[in-house]
């Protein structure tokens, strides 16, 4: 019996978002790239004078990347 790993289906479940986020791009106008999209609208900006940092998160959740966690999901499962 193997021992999983919890970085395994860590990236599993990153590469599943990352393409149905893919898919869900290449069909712009399909339910599929329906979600919603939330975190920073404007960037927030530290200025130190001799250091500028600026923060910034945006994360869209779509029925595409949530399709691809499931489906990373039962890989590892059968993995």
């Amino acid at each position: 019996m193997k021992s999983k790993n919890g970085w395994t289906c860590l990236l599993l479940v990153l590469a599943g978002i990352v393409l149905g986020g893919f898919i869900g791009s290449l069909f712009p106008s399909s339910f599929m790239n329906f979600g919603q999209t939330f975190g920073l609208t404007n960037p927030l900006i530290l200025d130190f004078g001799i250091l500028s940092i600026t923060f910034a998160l945006t994360i869209k959740i779509t029925i595409a990347s949530i399709l691809g966690i499931v489906i990373a999901l039962l890989i590892y499962r059968i993995l």
